[in-house]
């Protein structure tokens, strides 16, 4: 009974779709005798929830194979799908209904310091021309109340504390039910007790809305929140576990 319990599992969590799949993707930067390869032959799945933390030396490839999942910058050689769009070759129309999927959580937050807290996770609505104004505004504020900052929607981002503008990056990336969320050291510029709140709380509210996580990191301190580890060296892909 424990082994055909064993093997039916195995054939659910093969089954599950794999909303990154990358087979053969090799990339460059510079042209000619400056051309340098940064990544070779990166094959990889990431199955819909799963939470993957992706690690490595600086230098490593983790943020270009992260940009180039995010489709902020172009494919060369290879395949990259994301929830079944192909990137490379796409057009810029097919890279703008990818983006649309994903949800982005930087190192350094990238907030506009011009933009409120709510204004600043309204601009990932924008995106979404199909949400009046009123439902972005109200979108907006119901996500800052959800990670904390219902008392904030007001404050510009140079009033709040390092770990308050991540979890406005965290609202940011979320306020649209993405798919797929890709996080580039998340935790980098914060002290460990606001480094954790920061992720468990992405943690939470990727599960609740049934979303995937690949995140860059290089604290070793949160890699328990990970169903999967994987670590680039010299720009190609190791799967620890």
């Amino acid at each position: 009974m424990m082994q055909l319990s064993s093997v039916q599992q195995q054939f659910e969590t093969s089954a599950k779709p794999s909303l990154i799949s990358i087979r053969n993707l090799s990339h460059c930067f510079g042209q000619g005798q400056l051309k340098k390869p940064v990544l070779f032959d990166i094959t990889l799945d990431i199955q819909a929830g799963e939470i993957v933390i992706m690690t490595g030396p600086s230098g490593s490839g983790k943020t270009t194979l992260l940009s180039l999942i995010g489709g902020l910058r172009a494919c060369q050689t290879g395949s990259l799908k994301i929830v079944d769009q192909e990137l490379c070759g796409a057009t810029r129309s097919q890279l703008v209904q990818a983006r649309r999927q994903i949800g982005y959580i930087f190192q350094a937050h990238n907030l506009l310091n011009s933009l409120t807290a709510q204004e600043n996770v309204e601009m990932t609505l924008e995106l979404h021309p199909q949400i009046p104004w009123r439902d972005r505004q109200q979108k907006a504020q119901q996500m800052l109340e959800t990670v904390g900052l219902g008392e904030r929607t007001t404050y510009y981002p140079d009033s709040l504390s390092g770990g308050q503008k991540q979890r406005i990056a965290i609202a940011r990336a979320l306020v649209a039910n993405p798919k797929i969320i890709l996080a580039d050291e998340p935790t980098a510029a914060l002290d460990k007790k606001s480094g954790r709140d920061v992720v468990e709380l992405m943690q939470r509210l990727a599960q609740e809305q049934g979303c995937t996580i690949l995140l860059v990191t290089h604290d070793n301190r949160i890699l328990d929140i990970a169903d999967r580890i994987i670590e680039m060296e010299d720009g190609y892909l190791i799967q620890k576990d």
